[in-house]
């Protein structure tokens, strides 16, 4: 009899919009920014991952065909039995950092999965991967994302600066303009001015 066990877990994580903006990275395979950067996490603009996992599953190889047959430009999963959903309650692809919210819910989620460590400064690490500005949304209020000395990028990591109530009166206000896809995507933006 095969095994039925279904193993999951969900998290959510917040938008964070960026009081000062990292422009480019000084090495885009390790996503390690040219700069300093500063965000403040939302409250209500939110993404929320859930990941489930079982021996049941399909073969990756059928996961891999369905997806590229749907999007080529998606990249390659890992051999892992593992299917993961991601969802946004805010206008996905319109310029607020869904995949930071994304890969910042679904990084937590897979430690939460696996029972590893899950200290958010860690996390920031491995969700920097997905998408840099991921690294800030692991925390709340004020989080700083630092460059770091490292080559290996090691020390590159988000840290939390101040919470949210240390300046109660600051708010986010987030007028949707459109719900539009961005004509140039934030990565491609980025890379061409720097």
């Amino acid at each position: 009899m095969a095994d039925k066990k279904v193993y999951s877990a969900s998290t959510t994580a917040p938008v964070n919009i960026t009081v000062v903006k990292y422009w480019g990275k000084h090495d885009t395979k390790l996503n390690l920014p040219t700069n300093f950067s500063l965000s403040q996490l939302t409250s209500e603009a939110r993404d929320i991952a859930g990941v489930r996992e079982t021996a049941s599953f399909r073969q990756p190889e059928d996961w891999r065909k369905d997806l590229k047959d749907a999007n080529p430009s998606l990249p390659k999963l890992s051999e892992c039995f593992v299917h993961a959903v991601s969802e946004d309650n805010f206008p996905t692809t319109a310029g607020l950092a869904s995949s930071a919210a994304g890969f910042a819910a679904l990084v937590p989620a897979i430690a939460d999965l696996y029972e590893l460590p899950n200290r958010p400064t860690e996390l920031s690490k491995v969700a920097r991967q997905g998408s840099g500005s991921a690294c800030r949304s692991l925390f709340g209020g004020y989080v700083a994302w630092e460059i770091g000395q490292a080559a290996d990028g090691r020390d590159s990591s988000a840290v939390e600066v101040v919470l949210e109530s240390h300046w109660p009166d600051v708010k986010a206000v987030i007028p949707v303009v459109s719900a539009a896809k961005k004509v140039v995507s934030p990565k491609a933006g980025m890379q061409a001015t720097v």
